[in-house]
C-alpha cells in the first residue's frame, strides 16, 4: 500500500548547513525505507512530500514530529495512491530562489512559500508544477 504525505514545518535553524544536513540524512535513511519525495525549502519554512509504503511514511513523520529541527509541524494532506509522483528522487530539493515569483504567486496570495495559508491540494499542485518545470534538483 503506498501512500502520500504532505506536511509543513519551520526550521529552528535557519543555516544553509543544518538544511543541508536536513537533505544528507534524508537521502540516506529514505532508500533503506523505500521512502522517496522532495522538500521545498524558504525563509525557515518547510513544505515536503513523502511517499512510500503507510508504515514507513507514517513512522517517518512521527519521526519528523519529535525532531528538534522542526517546529509547528503541520499535517497538510495525506492519501493513498496508486503510483509515486515523486518517486526519482530519495529526497529532491527545490531551490525556491531560483522558481520565477508568478510561479508562487498561482498558487497563494502573495509570491512566497507560506503552505500554512493554503490547502494541501494546494500545495501539491504547486509541488507537481515545480516537478513539471524542472524545478526539483538533488539525487536518485
Amino acid at each position: 500500500m503506498l501512500v502520500r504525505l504532505i506536511y509543513a514545518s519551520r526550521a529552528v535553524d535557519n543555516s544553509t548547513s543544518a538544511t543541508d544536513a536536513i537533505l544528507a540524512q534524508s537521502r540516506a535513511h529514505n532508500t533503506a525505507c523505500g521512502i522517496t519525495g522532495i522538500l521545498c525549502y524558504s525563509a525557515g519554512i518547510f513544505l515536503q512530500a513523502i511517499e512510500g509504503g503507510r508504515a514507513a511514511v507514517s513512522d517517518l513523520y512521527g519521526h519528523i514530529q519529535k525532531d528538534p529541527r522542526h517546529k509547528d509541524v503541520v499535517l497538510l494532506h495525506y492519501e493513498e495512491i496508486s503510483e509515486r509522483r515523486f518517486g526519482g528522487w530519495t529526497m529532491g530539493q527545490v531551490h525556491l530562489t531560483k522558481v520565477h515569483a508568478a510561479t508562487l504567486l498561482r498558487y497563494s496570495e502573495r509570491p512566497e512559500l507560506d503552505p500554512y495559508a493554503v490547502s494541501g491540494k494546494v500545495s501539491m499542485a504547486l509541488l507537481e508544477e515545480l516537478m513539471a518545470t524542472a524545478a526539483i534538483v538533488g539525487r536518485n
